[in-house]
């Protein structure tokens, strides 16, 4: 889709739990906080609830810990030295330098523990999204309001007929209570929604664009109307261009990166694995799947061991 060409600057967004969390995942500080920035600027059309209120929540301290983990993976230095060079004032530095690394590393610590311990005062992140789950509006979901006992009550009848978007094993109602309030916010104010996601209940990813699942698709238009339109994409940057909400270059170069290492590589080759061990044998898989897919899979097929294709 061409940059800078808004398909609807009036429409809504509504932004998966996962991007979200994908705050804390941005190594770049300042740019998460201009995406933080944009989003509670323009807190009047993102359409949220107390079920992604409470999946960041829940979430959140995970993922600050995976922050734990990579402070606790910086490099530490072996300043053994031959006692001949240990009064040297190389080896003297390299000694200093690791003191000082140690300290700036404790101070580090501290702050991720202060994140954890008092979010409303130190997590930039967690302070910033409090103001789009306590804005009071008509496309938020809160615990105050009276339509989430209906919604929860469409949400549990489509979670038991197996409706998407639902994951594989699934034991939540979550996304469909996601799903059935964004059906509600598009029909009451008439607007088309953008979904910001990259959970593939939703629908697929294919190259550099998203496709909404078919039956959520078709379910869309019959309970809003035809002229209405939901619009599914990875990538926040795409959705904020979609309406005329501004982005840099840098702010844009940074998800696509973050995308590119936690894009569900490991669910897609999980995915893959699974495809491959079910018709890697077969010679003929051309009413399957697709050329390119076909020499993929036979690849990834040659390259197993006899254990693994069993």
């Amino acid at each position: 889709m061409p940059r800078n060409k808004a398909v609807d600057p009036n429409a809504l967004i509504f932004i998966d739990t996962n991007i979200l969390l994908d705050f804390y995942r941005i190594r770049k500080s300042d740019i998460s906080l201009k995406y933080l920035a944009e989003i509670e600027r323009h807190k009047a059309i993102i359409i949220t609830s107390s079920q992604v209120e409470m999946e960041f929540k829940k979430n959140r301290q995970s993922v600050i810990l995976e922050s734990i983990g990579e402070v606790k993976k910086i490099i530490s230095i072996n300043t053994s030295v031959p006692a001949l060079l240990a009064n040297a004032l190389p080896a003297k530095m390299i000694v200093k330098f690791k003191r000082d690394l140690e300290k700036q590393q404790k101070k580090l610590r501290a702050r991720i523990e202060n994140v954890l311990k008092r979010p409303n005062v130190y997590d930039p992140v967690f302070k910033s999204l409090q103001k789009i789950f306590q804005n009071k509006c008509e496309i938020n979901l809160n615990r105050e309001n009276e339509l989430r006992f209906r919604i929860r009550k469409l949400a549990f009848r489509r979670f038991f007929l197996g409706y998407p978007p639902r994951k594989k094993n699934d034991t939540s109602i979550g996304d469909a209570i996601n799903w059935e309030w964004i059906i509600h916010c598009a029909k009451t104010t008439n607007k088309n929604v953008i979904v910001v996601t990259r959970d593939t209940d939703y629908g697929a990813v294919y190259g550099d664009d998203s496709y909404l699942d078919d039956w959520l698709s078709k379910e869309f238009r019959e309970r809003t109307n035809n002229r209405r339109r939901l619009i599914l994409t990875e990538k926040l940057s795409k959705a904020f261009e979609l309406v005329n909400i501004p982005d840099t270059q840098d702010m844009i170069d940074e998800e696509t990166q973050l995308i590119g290492l936690t894009g569900n590589d490991a669910d897609k080759d999980s995915d893959i694995y699974d495809v491959i061990k079910k018709i890697g044998a077969r010679t003929d898989i051309s009413d399957v799947i697709t050329d390119s897919a076909i020499k993929l899979i036979k690849r990834k097929w040659n390259n197993l061991t006899p254990k693994e294709k069993k």
